[in-house]
This record gives structure tokens, C-alpha cells and sequence, in this order.
């Protein structure tokens, strides 16, 4: 189930977040308009998880009349929780690209488009990996979002459609502390949090490792 919504959270978070990053930055006029959105966006990022869970449960389960802890559901929540940390974090790697680079380009007479395809994206990519893959990190880590929106603590199969019942390490977890046995207690539970820590410091290890090649290829 954390694979699966891991899936479908990194499309939307690059699409979404990183074209609304190179949006911002890019192309949207510098006004007041475009300054209130990025103050939302930025206080947005400190909103705490389980309020996206109540915004999940208003917008996608009784708006929008999907069923309590689908896969969809839950990933289109958890997508919310990471939007704005994957914007802010892009639009500051695209900022970082030196506006000399983007001069040139016009100078050459590149289009604002190939410019920001073939120079500013590139430059910027490592910034903007580095910060999606923290972002997924934090989903994979989240749990308050999850039961608001009735993600079940057990299922015993595999999601095998958008509309299925799913579960996440972080709920099975959250389910095994209350189990009294003495194998979850001291066996089970203390597994699942290092298999936990594992994923999450590969994760993070990942976007250093990202960060570092494009730097050294720069």
C-alpha cells in the first residue's frame, strides 16, 4: 500500500508542484496577486498533517463521494500534505539558477520556453529532486491524514485498483502498539519501525546522492 501511494503521489508531485513552481517563478507577472499566492503556499507548508486529513475527509470523501480509505483517496490527500513543500522547494532551485544563464538564452533567440526547458530545468533539477523526494519522505511518514480518512489498520491484500481499501506501514504500526502479545510489543513493532527508518533514510539518501551527481556534473 506505501509503494502503491508512492506511485501515484510522485506524478502528481512532479506535474503539479513543479510546473506550478516554474509557473510562479517563470512566468506569472511579479503583483501583488502573485506575492499573496506565494504567501499562501508558504504558510501552507506549516499547516499541520492532520488538517490536510480533515480537508482529505471534506473534500474527497464528502464532496466528491469517495469511499472511506481508498487508495485514491488517500493518495490524492497526501498529495495535498506535500504540494506546497514541493513548490517552495522548486521555485527556490529555480531562483538559484543565475539569471545570466537565462539572458544568454534570449540572447541566442531562444523562446522563454527553451529556455526554461534546456537551461533553467537542468540547473535546477537537483534542488528541485532533492525537495520532491524530502516531500515523499514526509508522506511516507505520515499518519494523522490517514485516519481521517478511515484508511484501515489491517488489510490483507494487495490494492489491485484506485478504488481499493489499502493500508501503510505507518498504520500498521500505529495498530501493532496497542496489540498486547508480547511478540508485537518486542518483536513485531520494533521491525516495523526499523523497516520504517530504513525507507525513510534511503529515501533521503537518495536525494543527497541526486543532489551531489548533478552538482558534480555542473
Amino acid at each position: 500500500g506505501s509503494v502503491m501511494m508512492m506511485a501515484i503521489l510522485v506524478p502528481i508531485a512532479l506535474f503539479l508542484g513543479v510546473g506550478a513552481a516554474v509557473y510562479l517563478t517563470e512566468y506569472a507577472s511579479k503583483n501583488y496577486l502573485t506575492g499573496f499566492i506565494n504567501l499562501n503556499i508558504s504558510n501552507l507548508a506549516g499547516v499541520p498533517s492532520v488538517v490536510w486529513g480533515l480537508l482529505g475527509l471534506g473534500l474527497f470523501i464528502q464532496l466528491m463521494n469517495m469511499e472511506y480509505g481508498t487508495l485514491l483517496a488517500g493518495s490524492l490527500t497526501m498529495a495535498l500534505l506535500i504540494l506546497p513543500i514541493v513548490i517552495i522547494s522548486s521555485q527556490e532551485a529555480i531562483r538559484a539558477v543565475p539569471d545570466s544563464f537565462r539572458e544568454a538564452s534570449f540572447g541566442m533567440g531562444a523562446t522563454r520556453w527553451q529556455t526554461v526547458r534546456r537551461i533553467v530545468l537542468p540547473r535546477a533539477l537537483p534542488g528541485i529532486m532533492t525537495g520532491t523526494i524530502i516531500a515523499l519522505a514526509r508522506a511516507l511518514g505520515e499518519t494523522a491524514p490517514l485516519i481521517m480518512i478511515g484508511v484501515p489498520t489491517t488489510v490483507f491484500t494487495t490494492p489491485d485498483s484506485l478504488f481499493s481499501k489499502y493500508t501503510t506501514m505507518t498504520m500498521q504500526i500505529f495498530t501493532w502498539t496497542d496489540y498486547p502479545q508480547h511478540d508485537f510489543q518486542y518483536g513485531v513493532l520494533a521491525a516495523g519501525v526499523v523497516t520504517l527508518l530504513a525507507v525513510l533514510l534511503s529515501m533521503n539518501a537518495v536525494a543527497i546522492f541526486i543532489r551531489y551527481k548533478f552538482q558534480g556534473n555542473d
